[in-house]
C-alpha cells in the first residue's frame, strides 16, 4: 500500500459520496475530520433532508460495514447490543450480537428512545464496547456512530442528556440545498430503473494508517491558549453577565477542548497543511462548541441561539497574531 495522503484520501471519499448526495461539501468534510479523529457525529435537519443517504454513502465509500437502527419509543437495549440466546441443542445460552456491532452505525432519530436505550449508547460510544449478558466484548475498529434527530416534532421524543450530547465530536446542522443542487438531484434520483452507485474507494485500514499522520500537524503554544479562551470565554457567560444578560447556564467540558484540538489538526490534514491557523479553530467552533453549552432561559426568552453566542465568543477573544 502506498503511503496514505491526507488531501488525495479526503478528495476521494468526497468525490465518490458526491455520486448520491449534492451540495453538502462542508458537512462531508467534517465527517471525514471525525472519521480521522474517532469521533462521533450529531446530525439535525428536517426530514427529506438526505441524512440516511448521507450516512449510508459514507459507509459505503469508507468499504465499512453499516447498520442503521430505527430509534422507537419501545426498542429495547437488547435491540442495539444483542442478547443471550438459548440453544436447546447444546443448554446454553451464547451471545447473538446486536446492530451495534459494525464499523458505522446510523442512529436514525436518536431522540425517540428512551434513557436505558441511550445509556446503552453512550457505552459504546465512549468506551468502544458493550456489555451482553454481563460480559463485555470489544466492538470493532474503526467503530462510529453517526447519529440524528429532526428539529421538528418533539413531542413524545426524549432529549440527549448533556452528558451523551457531549460524546460527540461535532452536531451539524444540514439546510435545505441551492436550487442548482436541488435540480442536479432530480436529474440524478429521478429514473425510475436507475440511481447511483457509490462504491469504496478506501477502506478501514486505509484509515487507522492516516490517523498516526495527524500527529505530525503542528499545533503552536498560541494555538493551544487560543482553544482554551474560546472553551473559557462559554464558561465566563455561565458566570458573569454579558450586556446585562446571563447568556449560558454552563459553559462547555474539557472534552470541547480536546475536541477542538483533535479537529483542527485533522481538519488541517486533509486541507494539506502542516499546522493549525486561528482560521481552522474559528471555522469548527460552532459545529464542536453548539452543543456543548446551555443556553439560560434569560438567553432563551431574549431570542439567543446556541451559534449566536459561540459567533459573540469568537469575536470577543483576541485571535493570535
Amino acid at each position: 500500500m502506498t503511503a496514505p495522503n491526507g488531501p488525495e484520501w479526503a478528495s476521494r471519499v468526497s468525490a465518490e459520496i458526491g455520486k448520491a448526495v449534492l451540495g453538502n461539501g462542508v458537512v462531508v468534510e467534517r465527517l471525514l475530520v471525525a472519521m480521522l479523529v474517532g469521533g462521533h457525529v450529531l446530525l439535525e435537519g428536517m426530514p427529506g433532508l438526505a441524512k440516511t443517504l448521507l450516512v449510508k454513502s459514507l459507509a459505503s465509500a469508507m468499504g465499512l460495514e453499516f447498520e442503521r437502527i430505527q430509534f422507537t419509543p419501545d426498542l429495547l437495549p437488547s435491540d442495539v447490543v444483542g442478547t443471550m440466546v438459548y440453544s436447546p441443542a447444546t443448554g446454553q445460552f451464547t451471545p447473538h450480537h446486536g446492530p451495534i456491532f459494525a464499523n458505522l452505525v446510523l442512529a436514525d432519530e436518536v431522540n425517540r428512545s428512551p434513557a436505558k436505550v441511550q445509556s446503552a449508547l453512550l457505552e459504546a460510544m465512549q468506551e468502544r464496547q458493550v456489555t451482553v449478558g454481563g460480559v463485555t466484548h470489544a466492538l470493532p475498529a474503526p467503530f462510529f456512530v453517526m447519529a440524528t434527530q429532526n428539529p421538528v416534532e418533539q413531542e413524545g421524543t426524549y432529549p440527549l442528556p448533556e452528558a451523551q450530547s457531549d460524546r460527540f465530536l461535532f452536531k451539524l446542522l444540514l439546510d435545505y440545498p441551492a436550487p442548482e443542487d436541488e435540480l442536479a438531484m432530480l436529474r440524478r434520483w429521478g429514473s425510475a430503473t436507475r440511481t447511483p452507485e457509490v462504491t469504496p474507494v478506501t477502506s478501514g485500514p486505509e484509515l487507522l494508517a492516516l490517523r498516526p499522520l495527524l500527529d505530525s500537524v503542528y499545533i503552536a503554544a498560541e494555538m493551544e491558549a487560543y482553544v482554551l479562551a474560546l472553551v473559557g470565554e462559554t464558561r465566563r457567560r455561565a458566570v458573569a453577565d454579558v450586556g446585562g444578560l446571563r447568556q449560558l447556564g454552563f459553559g462547555a467540558s474539557p472534552r470541547a477542548s480536546l475536541a477542538l484540538y483533535q479537529a483542527s489538526r485533522a481538519l488541517a490534514l486533509i486541507r494539506g497543511l502542516d499546522h493549525v491557523t486561528p482560521a481552522l479553530l474559528q471555522d469548527l467552533a460552532p459545529d464542536i462548541l453548539r452543543h456543548r453549552i446551555g443556553l439560560s432561559y434569560e438567553a432563551e426568552a431574549a431570542g439567543l441561539t446556541a451559534d449566536r453566542v459561540v459567533a459573540d465568543c469568537l469575536a470577543t477573544v483576541a485571535v493570535p497574531g
